[in-house]
């Protein structure tokens, strides 16, 4: 998606260790024209699936997903990273590691809200080595739900996780996906798409 690509080459921060700061407009400042432009782009793109929710992780998947969720007129559920008082008992849980925290969380959602009956669009904002995604999926096949697919913001594509997760025959539909990136020049380079706009 041009319009997610020039955002990034103009807006995003390539820090050493293959770290893209995007926090001005996607993951801490929030740029919800652009969302609804890459929500409306996953709307074309997943055109004539039976998508009845959103499911994403906490925190930074969920401003995007609420606005593909408004644009689909779906309800968005996230998968919470820790337990809290006001959570029922009665969850799917699984573990997953974070690429940007260097950590391990467990990440529960409630049955209440994924069931057999839902088929998921599986939005983020992020996709490097695929754990937290992996881990969605693991969520969605132990509710007996059906992903119809997922949408990431922006893929690393010099990563294993968009090869691991379409190795899994979902359809996966990255709106900018970087071949490589180099901290020195600052220069981005992206992977052609030509069914995007």
């Amino acid at each position: 998606m041009k319009l997610l690509e020039d955002r990034i080459r103009k807006d995003g921060i390539i820090r050493e260790g293959n770290v893209l700061k995007v926090d001005s407009f996607i993951n801490h400042q929030m740029d919800i024209a652009l969302f609804r432009e890459m929500a409306r782009e996953w709307k074309r793109l997943f055109a004539g699936k039976p998508i009845n929710k959103v499911l994403t992780i906490e925190a930074s998947g969920i401003g995007i997903a609420a606005v593909v969720a408004s644009e689909l007129n779906v309800p968005v559920v996230f998968a919470k990273k820790s337990m809290s008082i006001n959570l029922d008992y009665d969850n799917y849980e699984t573990q997953i590691q974070s690429f940007t925290h260097k950590k391990i969380y467990n990440v529960i959602v409630s049955k209440k809200f994924l069931t057999p009956e839902d088929h998921l669009l599986i939005v983020d904002d992020f996709l490097a080595n695929g754990c937290a995604l992996m881990g969605l999926l693991e969520l969605a096949a132990e509710a007996g739900a059906t992903v119809e697919g997922i949408g990431i913001g922006i893929e690393k594509g010099f990563q294993a996780g968009g090869e691991l997760v379409r190795s899994k025959g979902v359809q996966l539909e990255s709106l900018a996906i970087i071949e490589s990136m180099d901290s020195t020049t600052g220069e981005i380079v992206f992977r052609p798409q030509p069914h995007q706009s």
